[in-house]
């Protein structure tokens, strides 16, 4: 923008100053050649007519005449040429004859007593040629100057004048150069001028963009780039209080939530401790009764792994959740995770031994038994996990855990919201066995350690977790 803004402005300069020096050079080169020619002329007229030529015209006497004419001439001797019926006599040697054109002979015979005049080139010589007729006196006031048949031509050379008009071009055009280059200073200034508030204005939405959103910028003066640098403080006054009310809220909500969470988990541990009780004496009541304790034990349990997930996801979001890391057989850890709820028989497993790695054991553990769990409640036989430790793109190596089952699979419109808090592919079914945070705590666990997890479809149909940890990097705390 500096560029065209300072070529902008110098082209605005030689646009002025060419147009200037063109108006100029036409005035000048007017006042020049209409000087001289002007004195020549009425020199011209002068002489003629102080001189007196006798009748008949003889030629000795003639050139004489016009020898004398040639040397008065203003403002600088001529050459004469005289035309007299068939007698042609000039002042000098030159042949200056072929410079007087047809058109002037026609205006000087016409009789004219003031003469005519033409400006005419030959051979890249510029001449001014006069064409006088010399005329016979009235006798009286009232009568009527006679032509005598004589007609004088004066040619004098423009050298000098095209000498000043040529110095006058060159004085133009070395005064336009340094014209330039010293335009290229106020160009430069006005540039700088121009462009600080627009910089200014990048540094500051490039701050903004940042997260600082209390950057302003400083206004100068009362133009236009001053109301855009007021317009953009108070817009980005608008948005800092916009989002600081967002983020108050924000923390509102997560506080509410956490708290609320916090606050059931006490009464829940004694309704969990009740209905455990309930639960082993339901066998001796009525079949009413111990359907409705079953009930109220199956809901206290979800009520509780609610809670639970709960907590956890606002640790997450109040970016408290911590990583305790630890060497470990990798393989050995999702057998034990299988184990331990009693999914061994259940699931196909492709579990190569000898790979180890750093990781949180008891986040792992959330992550296999979320995606497992998943695969089992809303996928199909068969489910797998597959293990892998392949090279990442840049050479890396990663740790790649497959969850696959052999259900329908998951529909496209589901996949970019899979991992969402709450969300359900089946909007009627309001009610499941899961909380709705599984498949996000599962997420969050995996960012933890400085990974990635996708969901997609196997070509056979089944749904398949795909989770990418680099070996060993997992952070100490987020």
């Amino acid at each position: 923008m500096r560029t065209r803004l300072v070529l902008a402005f110098l082209l605005v300069a030689a646009v002025s100053a060419g147009t200037t020096a063109a108006l100029t050079y036409r005035e000048a080169r007017s006042s020049v050649l209409q000087a001289a020619q002007d004195t020549a002329v009425s020199s011209f007229r002068d002489q003629i007519l102080q001189s007196s030529f006798g009748l008949p015209v003889k030629r000795d006497t003639l050139q004489a005449a016009l020898r004398e004419l040639a040397y008065k001439g203003k403002p600088r001797p001529w050459i004469v040429f005289a035309e007299y019926g068939t007698m042609r006599v000039s002042s000098g040697n030159s042949p200056v004859s072929t410079v007087i054109t047809p058109e002037l002979r026609r205006k000087a015979v016409a009789g004219n007593p003031h003469g005519s005049f033409e400006r005419v080139i030959k051979d890249g010589v510029p001449y001014l040629t006069i064409g006088m007729p010399v005329v016979f006196a009235p006798a009286t006031s009232e009568g009527r100057a006679m032509p005598s048949g004589l007609v004088l031509y004066a040619v004098m050379d423009l050298n000098e004048e095209q000498a000043q008009i040529e110095a006058l071009v060159t004085a133009a055009r070395n005064g336009a150069i340094p014209g330039l280059a010293i335009a290229l200073i106020p160009a430069l200034l006005a540039a700088r001028s121009v462009l600080r508030p627009v910089r200014e204005l990048r540094r500051a939405a490039h701050s903004m963009g940042k997260g600082r959103l209390d950057t302003r910028i400083r206004v100068r003066g009362r133009d236009e780039l001053a109301g855009l640098a007021r317009t953009f403080n108070e817009s980005a006054g608008e948005l800092e209080r916009s989002v600081a009310e967002l983020r108050r809220a924000e923390t509102r909500a997560r506080r509410f939530a956490s708290d609320v969470s916090h606050e059931l988990r006490t009464p829940l541990a004694g309704m969990l401790a009740v209905t455990e009780v309930l639960d082993e004496d339901a066998d001796g009541l009525d079949p009413d009764t111990a359907q409705a304790v079953r009930l109220i034990s199956a809901e206290t349990g979800k009520l509780a792994v609610l809670v639970e997930d709960l907590m956890e996801i606002s640790r997450f979001d109040a970016r408290a959740a911590e990583l305790n890391t630890d060497e470990v057989d990798v393989a050995e850890t999702i057998r034990r995770t299988l184990r331990t709820r009693h999914w061994s028989d259940e699931v196909r497993t492709d579990l190569p031994d000898g790979i180890r790695a750093r990781l949180d054991p008891r986040r792992f553990d959330v992550v296999i038994a979320n995606l497992v769990g998943n695969a089992l409640r809303h996928g199909g036989a068969p489910v797998s996990v597959r293990l892998r430790s392949p090279a990442g793109p840049g050479g890396e190596p990663l740790l790649v855990t497959e969850v696959t089952d052999g259900g329908p699979g998951i529909s496209p419109e589901v996949l970019p919201h899979i991992f969402d808090r709450f969300y359900k592919a089946d909007a009627a079914r309001t009610r499941s066995t899961g909380s709705g945070l599984g498949l996000a705590i599962t997420r969050e666990n995996v960012r933890l350690h400085g990974g990635t997890v996708r969901a997609g479809n196997t070509p056979g149909g089944g749904a398949v977790f795909t989770v990418e940890i680099p070996l060993g990097t997992g952070r100490a705390a987020v």
